[in-house]
């Protein structure tokens, strides 16, 4: 045996021994709320069919505004917890931006108007794909401003 002692973190002893690795963190289990929202989804761990169903009202108001929400909205909510929650907060959202494409069609005799409307797409693109991605993992969506119109 040599008198060099070992290297800085190298985990061993001048005796040779070794010490044990830290503990492991504890995995964060997966948050299928939203945590201090208002109204945040409380109900049963969606099945893949739940999560695919949400991630479609989503996704196709990206492509349909609020009749793609709606039409699935309707079919499921009866069959599905998650699913109702997030049909509603698309079908909220994209009534939202329904109001905020109207002010903007009303004010685009001002050049303001053109500005709105695109303000209204860049925000339902972004936010609609922030949303399917969230309840393709089967985590509840809240949209940053939405009206509640439908309950």
């Amino acid at each position: 045996m040599t008198d060099i002692p070992p290297p800085p973190g190298s985990g061993e002893h001048p005796a040779g021994e070794t010490t044990p690795p830290p503990p492991a963190a504890p995995a964060a289990p997966i948050d299928y709320g939203t945590g201090g929202y208002p109204g945040a989804y409380s109900g049963p761990v969606p099945d893949q069919d739940s999560k695919t169903m949400a991630m479609l009202c989503h996704l196709l108001a990206i492509f349909t505004g609020w009749i793609g929400p709606l039409i699935i909205w309707l079919i499921k909510k009866d069959t599905s917890p998650f699913v109702n929650d997030q049909g509603k907060e698309s079908l909220n959202f994209q009534l939202t931006l329904l109001i905020g494409y109207l002010v903007g069609i009303v004010t685009a005799c001002l050049i303001i108007g053109y500005f709105i409307v695109l303000a209204c797409w860049i925000c339902s693109l972004i936010f609609c794909i922030m949303g399917t991605i969230k309840a393709k993992d089967g985590i509840a969506y809240r949209y940053p401003f939405a009206i509640r119109m439908v309950k």
